[in-house]
């Protein structure tokens, strides 16, 4: 505990009718002025015309005894108090001119008001702007590490490349094959109700087939990808962030990117393709399920149409897309893995960003190449 000598107080020595001399004792700190403050407060209100305060007893002062002198000074001079100091030290004078110079009037303060449409607007395209750079700076920090590989193959990690090719690839089957079945089926369906009313109902077999192997394969394969693998990514990365396992690799010498980044995107895009032309058989296996039932039309008959009227380059469009969409959704997972700080609500919050931001680009991505080929008459 402080004892008596270094107790900060502030004694009147004279006074004549609105004309104060206060003398400035002891040490002025945060935890010997709160009896002084209530002298202050006193003071404050009184009516005074003059304030010297007198410095020759003070020792010390920390942030807080100044600023309560700043204070107080600031607040007579605003009821027009001429206000002066002596026998004050050079390192104290110094202190009282550079707290007055950066003093705050804590009674001021900025009326809280909900921010309009216009400001929200701004602030969502400059956050998205800034986080759009960041994934371009992703983006760049991958591909010089691709590059690396190939000066120096040996950092490649190829069982982990396999471990990927088997979670996003093999374990990908089942649900792909449901999904693309179901979808063959319904495009199929709904063609034949509609082909049949102009007796076109032979034409259901380049309706599926095109439609299938350009777009929707595809884009049905990398939605339900992303909502698999681009979560996933995005939680895994996240958690070994949040437990400094990231940090630990970098302090050992091992670059994140050669050992969480590039081999989940290698494997995406070479299973993707794979994915992608199984959802191709199944979904025409759907269409050929329902031409056979509701248009008797053989599935002999369905597979020579399609080969003689579907031409090859309507498979191989929806192939080449293929790898750019698992490029895509392992580069969105992986950068927003990467995103998550330190509270277990980031992984969530991530996570959630990163199946939301994969499934809109790859539909982007889809449309912008459906509109190039268009174009150009491809």
């Amino acid at each position: 505990m402080l004892n008596n000598s270094t107790q900060a107080e502030l004694t009147i020595i004279h006074q004549d009718s609105n004309s104060y001399e206060l003398q400035c004792s002891g040490s002025w700190h945060h935890d010997t002025i709160q009896d002084v403050k209530k002298r202050v407060d006193e003071l404050e209100k009184k009516d005074i015309s003059n304030l010297l305060f007198n410095f020759a007893n003070a020792s010390s002062f920390d942030s807080a005894g100044m600023m309560l002198i700043v204070n107080s000074i600031n607040s007579a001079v605003a009821k027009g108090t001429a206000v002066t100091f002596i026998n004050m030290q050079p390192l104290h004078q110094r202190m009282l001119i550079f707290y007055r110079k950066n003093w705050v009037d804590p009674s001021f303060h900025t009326p809280k008001s909900s921010p309009g449409f216009f400001e929200k607007l701004g602030k969502e395209f400059i956050d998205s702007l800034l986080h759009f750079n960041a994934f371009l700076s992703f983006i760049g920090q991958s591909t010089w590490h691709l590059l690396l590989l190939f000066r120096y193959p040996s950092r490649f990690r190829f069982d982990a490349l396999t471990k990927h090719l088997h979670s996003s690839g093999l374990q990908a089957v089942p649900i792909i094959t449901v999904t693309s079945f179901l979808v063959g089926l319904v495009v199929a369906y709904q063609g034949a109700m509609q082909l049949q009313k102009f007796g076109a109902n032979i034409f259901v077999v380049e309706m599926v087939a095109i439609s299938m192997f350009r777009e929707l394969a595809p884009m049905i394969t990398a939605i339900v990808v992303a909502g698999r693998n681009a979560s996933a990514y995005a939680a895994q990365i996240g958690t070994m962030k949040m437990t400094e396992e990231i940090d630990a690799m970098r302090t050992l010498g091992f670059h994140p990117f050669d050992f969480l980044v590039l081999p989940r995107m290698i494997a995406l895009m070479i299973a993707m393709p794979l994915i992608v032309f199984l959802a191709d058989m199944v979904g025409i296996f759907g269409g050929m399920v329902v031409a056979n039932l509701q248009l008797d039309l053989s599935f002999m008959e369905f597979i020579q149409r399609m080969h003689s009227e579907v031409e090859l380059k309507n498979l191989i469009i929806g192939l080449i897309k293929a790898p750019l969409f698992g490029l895509l959704i392992a580069a969105i997972g992986s950068f927003r893995g990467f995103e998550v700080t330190g509270s277990t609500d980031s992984i969530g919050i991530q996570t959630t960003k990163s199946v939301v931001n994969a499934i809109f680009w790859v539909i982007a991505l889809n449309a912008a190449i459906s509109v190039m080929l268009t174009e150009m008459g491809i």
